[in-house]
């Protein structure tokens, strides 16, 4: 069997990391980055922080700080503008998974001409495109090491997955210290994410031996810190333990791929404007539950891996172990419903079949170990609305 790998260049591990970015642009050759970045880190300091840096290091510089939560086609245009008239050599992510998106659309947009619907899948871009260098300021997207944004089509409501090696950063700067200031809330929206991403990456139907080894390792190390992350923002042993994680699961699923929790979640995150990682936790309990008698064994190596199960356990009982897990620990984290969230039932049930038939487009349940039908998403839809 050929595996095909794809990976950032090279990655900078540790506390401290940022202060290397202009070392990484040198070794990429490249003189003129447009950060991408969101409001409050503009406003808190981070995004002039990383500025300084580059322009201490004589780079010409400028910041584009209007990224949007979730971004869409309509919010893109302003960074393409941005990007042409500083005639950036690259772009430079810095934040959470959404200025992340944004910096890859930005880095093929500003390049090509066609609109962002053309690269959605099942597609696969690997085209013209500015290099794009990743910062991560949350731990859970992965985003920082994979082959994929994910923009909402303003036109359809759509959360499109556009794949391909252009959207793939050329390096990634992963400093964890980054991440101490996070709330609570995004800590758990964030680390359950990352967890998302480790389990189906082990699951998909496209897993393979370098995958696995990396998606065991992050469910393993986020078994062991996500709730003293959640409980004590400031333990950075934590903090760096989940950061690496969560890099390690973008890796694994990157070179994988996610499965019915990311196909369902998508549609949740256009339509009723909920953070992909929440939208993630608030799936996985029930399609892990709906998922494990197709692959019993994978997911008894993540209980195994989590530490929810251990080896006298057969695969049955330690597979029923981490769906029990995984409820138990979206309720330690505060995981809302659907309905605890505010979403209106009526709005809910309206859209189920529409977020069905969209959760089918994106090709993430194809991938998953039991491919469900319409009618079984649409159920799920049901069922997780008041769990």
């Amino acid at each position: 069997m050929t595996i095909n790998l794809a990976f950032p260049r090279f990655l900078t591990v540790g506390a401290g990391a940022m202060n290397e970015t202009a070392a990484a642009l040198a070794k990429l050759g490249l003189r003129r980055p447009l950060i991408v970045t969101d409001k409050f880190l503009a406003g808190n300091g981070v995004a002039a922080d990383l500025e300084k840096l580059l322009i201490d290091a004589d780079y010409s510089v400028v910041t584009f700080s209007d990224t949007v939560p979730d971004p869409t086609t309509g919010s893109l245009t302003a960074g393409v503008n941005a990007v042409r008239e500083h005639r950036a050599d690259c772009v430079i992510g810095l934040g959470g998974g959404s200025p992340m998106d944004t910096a890859k659309a930005l880095a093929v947009l500003a390049s090509t001409d066609e609109p962002m619907r053309h690269y959605k899948a099942p597609n696969s871009y690997a085209g013209t495109a500015l290099p794009i260098i990743a910062v991560p300021t949350t731990a859970g997207s992965g985003s920082e090491a994979t082959q994929f944004t994910v923009i909402t089509d303003e036109e359809t409501d759509e959360k499109m997955l556009c794949p391909g090696l252009s959207f793939l950063p050329s390096a990634a700067i992963i400093d964890y210290r980054l991440t101490v200031s996070m709330p609570a809330r995004l800590t758990a929206d964030t680390g359950v994410d990352a967890l998302t991403h480790a389990i189906e990456a082990y699951v998909s139907r496209k897993a393979n031996p370098i995958s696995d080894s990396l998606a065991l390792g992050a469910v393993r190390t986020i078994g062991q810190y996500l709730r003293r992350a959640y409980f004590d923002g400031g333990d950075a042993e934590a903090r760096e333990a989940m950061m690496l994680a969560a890099t390690q699961a973008g890796i694994a699923f990157s070179n994988s791929s996610v499965c019915l929790v990311h196909g369902m979640s998508r549609p949740i995150g256009a339509h009723f404007h909920v953070a992909h990682g929440l939208s993630n936790a608030m799936l996985l309990p029930a399609v892990t539950e709906f998922s494990v008698p197709a692959a019993e064994d994978r997911y008894a190596a993540c209980a195994r891996a989590y530490g929810a199960a251990g080896d006298a356990d057969s695969d049955a009982t330690a597979a029923r172990k981490l769906v029990a897990e995984i409820h138990r620990l979206c309720v330690d984290v505060e995981v809302p419903t659907p309905a605890g969230y505010g979403i209106d039932s009526t709005a809910w049930e309206g859209l189920i079949p529409l977020m069905a038939e969209q959760a089918i487009a994106s090709g993430s349940p194809a991938n998953n170990p039991v491919v469900p039908t319409s009618a079984q998403i649409e159920q799920l839809y049901t069922s997780i609305y008041r769990r």
